[in-house]
């Protein structure tokens, strides 16, 4: 299983979402909480090539984008492929 990682916020109700999907799967996840380690942004900034948004979702080495990315990666069948690298 590959490594996950999320940068969230606690009031992102997508950041929410994307830990639910996850659990729901079995999915362990480090979770990286922006609003309480600011400086943490600025890395999730340049990991995620300038996006700002949370939550920025990273599996293995590759950026999956936010919720609505992990969504269709699971609706694609996609998901569990990337998961298990």
């Amino acid at each position: 299983m590959q490594p996950v990682e999320l940068y969230t916020s606690p009031l992102c109700g997508y950041c929410h979402a994307a830990k639910r999907l996850l659990t729901q799967k079995g999915v362990k996840f480090s979770e990286i909480d922006v609003l309480a380690e600011p400086a943490r942004r600025a890395e999730m900034m340049q990991r995620a090539h300038g996006r700002h948004t949370v939550p920025q979702i990273f599996i293995g080495t590759t950026h999956v984008g936010g919720f609505d990315d992990l969504a269709a990666l699971e609706r694609a069948g996609k998901l569990d492929p990337l998961l298990q690298g």
